[in-house]
C-alpha cells in the first residue's frame, strides 16, 4: 500500500484535523510514515493566520516534492481555502484541498488519482455543514483534542480566519459524545475542546450550547478531565459560571482572549467587549472558583495603538494578574481592514512594547505559581525528562500548572498523582510525593 506524510502548520484544530485525517487512511490500509521519508503522498495541512505561515506552508509543500519528485503533493486547509491562486502557481503542488473535504480525503485523492478529477475549492461564506471528522489515537498520548467546532462569524479587522474557516457551524453534540467515550475506552482521560471560535459553540442549535455540552460530558465515564480552549469573555455570563463551578471534571483553567486593554484598539480591532466587560467576566469566575488559572493574548502594536494607550493595556493586565500571556507584535496580514489601517507602529517600536509587557507576564505568572507553593495538587503525569542529569515527571494540574516532580519510582504516563508543589522550577513548580 501506499506511503503518506503528514506535516501540520498552524492551530490546535488543525492538529486535530490533521489526526483525524491520518485515521482516515490508516482505516484504509495505507502506510503512514514520517515527513521527512520518501512517501508517495505528501499531505501539508496549511495555516494562514499570518503571512509568515503562507510562506512557511509554501516551504513544507517545496520540501515535499524535494524529498520526491515523484510523489502527490496535497496542499489542504486554510491557505488553500482563503489564497488558493497563489497556490495554483506552484509547480511542487499537485493538489488543492480547502476546509471542506478533510472529512473525505481519502475518497478525493483516489479519485484523482484513478480520473484527474480535481475538487472545487468551495465558497464558505455561505456554507453551513459541519465536516465531521473522528480521531482513534493522538500524537500526545495522555490527553486528545476534541473538535467541536469550525468557523467564526466575528471579523476582528486583524484576523484573515473568518475567510479562510467560513461562518460558524457546530458538531453534533451525539458526535462529540460519542468520540469522548470511544477515547475513554482507550484509556485518555484527559479531552480538550478546541474549535475556530469555542464559545459560539450550538448558536445554530435551539437551546443547547457549550454549557450543556458541558453538563453531559461531566457524566462519560473514564474521562476525568475536560479542558476548555480559548473563550471569548462575552461567555462567561452569571449563569454560565454557576453551572460551569459545579463541574469538577471541567478544569478550573480559562483562557480568555483579551487582545488589548484600552477600549479605543477594542473597538479599531472589532473585538465585541469592553476592558469593564472583560473585568467583570474574571471577576465571576473568580467569586466562584478561586483556584481558577486565567490566561490571556494580548496583540501589541495594533495600528494606530499611541504610547499612552499602550501604557492604560499594561495597567489593565497588572489589575487583571493573568497567570499566564500568550504575547504578540501585531503582524500585517494581507487581505485584512487592518492591514490598510494608517499609522502603522514601527516595528522598533513595537519590539519594546512587546518586551515589557512580556516582563510584567512573567512576573504575573511567578506571583500566581507562588500562591500554589506548599500545596498538595493532582497532576496528570504527561512525560520523562532529564534536567541536569536528573530524571523529572512532567505533567500539569487541573489549573494548568506544569510540575516537574523527583520520584524514586517510576511514574506510568497518563496516571494521575497527587503532588507536594514546593518551589519555582524551569517555566512551573518542582514537586514530590
Amino acid at each position: 500500500m501506499a506511503k503518506v506524510a503528514f506535516h501540520t502548520l498552524g492551530c490546535k484544530v488543525n492538529q486535530y484535523e490533521t489526526e483525524g485525517m491520518m485515521t482516515q487512511f490508516e482505516q484504509m490500509g495505507y502506510d503512514i510514515v514520517s515527513f521527512f521519508e520518501k512517501a508517495d503522498i505528501y499531505i501539508i495541512n496549511t495555516c494562514t493566520v499570518t503571512n509568515m505561515a503562507d510562506k512557511k506552508s509554501r516551504q513544507m509543500l517545496a520540501k515535499a516534492k524535494k524529498i520526491n519528485s515523484k510523489s502527490l503533493v496535497v496542499a489542504v486547509g486554510c491557505y488553500v481555502q482563503a489564497s488558493n491562486k497563489e497556490l495554483l502557481e506552484m509547480i511542487q503542488v499537485d493538489l488543492l484541498i480547502g476546509n471542506t473535504d478533510k472529512g473525505n480525503m481519502v475518497q478525493v485523492i483516489e479519485t484523482y488519482l484513478e480520473s484527474k478529477i480535481k475538487p472545487t475549492v468551495v465558497d464558505l461564506s455561505q456554507y453551513k455543514v459541519y465536516d465531521d471528522l473522528w480521531i482513534s489515537m493522538t500524537q500526545d498520548h495522555t490527553r486528545a483534542h476534541i473538535k467541536i467546532q469550525d468557523g467564526c462569524d466575528q471579523f476582528c479587522t486583524y484576523c484573515i480566519i473568518p475567510y479562510a474557516r467560513g461562518r460558524i457551524r457546530s458538531r453534533s453534540a451525539s458526535s462529540i459524545l460519542e468520540e469522548c467515550k470511544e477515547l475513554a475506552k482507550k484509556g485518555y482521560k484527559e479531552v480538550v475542546l478546541t474549535g475556530i471560535h469555542l464559545a459560539s459553540y450550538g448558536v445554530q442549535f435551539d437551546d443547547y450550547r457549550l454549557i450543556n455540552l458541558l453538563e453531559e460530558m461531566q457524566g462519560i465515564e473514564g474521562i476525568l478531565r475536560i479542558r476548555l480552549g480559548s473563550l471569548e469573555p462575552t461567555l462567561i455570563t452569571h449563569d454560565f459560571v454557576s453551572r460551569v463551578a459545579k463541574l469538577d471534571k471541567v478544569c478550573p483553567h480559562f483562557h480568555l482572549s483579551m487582545q488589548s486593554g484600552n477600549d479605543e484598539i477594542l473597538k479599531k480591532m472589532n473585538r465585541k467587549y469592553t476592558t469593564e466587560d472583560y473585568k467583570k467576566a474574571v471577576d465571576r469566575l473568580r467569586e466562584k472558583i478561586p483556584t481558577c488559572a486565567i490566561t490571556t493574548d494580548l496583540i501589541v502594536g495594533f495600528p494606530s495603538e499611541t504610547k499612552a494607550q499602550f501604557e492604560d493595556t499594561m495597567m489593565f493586565i497588572k489589575e487583571i494578574g493573568f497567570a499566564d500571556m500568550h504575547i504578540f507584535k501585531y503582524s500585517k496580514r494581507n487581505g485584512t481592514p487592518a492591514a490598510k489601517m494608517k499609522e502603522q507602529v514601527n516595528p522598533k517600536e513595537s519590539n519594546m512594547r512587546s518586551t515589557r509587557a512580556i516582563e510584567i507576564a512573567e512576573s504575573m505568572k511567578h506571583n500566581f505559581l507562588t500562591r500554589f507553593m506548599d500545596m498538595e495538587m493532582e497532576v496528570l503525569i504527561e512525560d520523562q525528562v532529564i534536567l541536569n542529569q536528573q530524571i523529572y515527571y512532567v505533567g500539569h494540574t487541573t489549573n494548568h500548572i506544569k510540575v516537574y516532580t523527583m520520584s524514586t519510582q517510576a511514574l506510568e504516563k497518563n496516571t494521575i498523582k497527587k503532588i507536594h508543589l514546593k518551589q519555582g522550577f524551569e517555566e512551573g513548580l518542582l514537586g514530590s510525593l
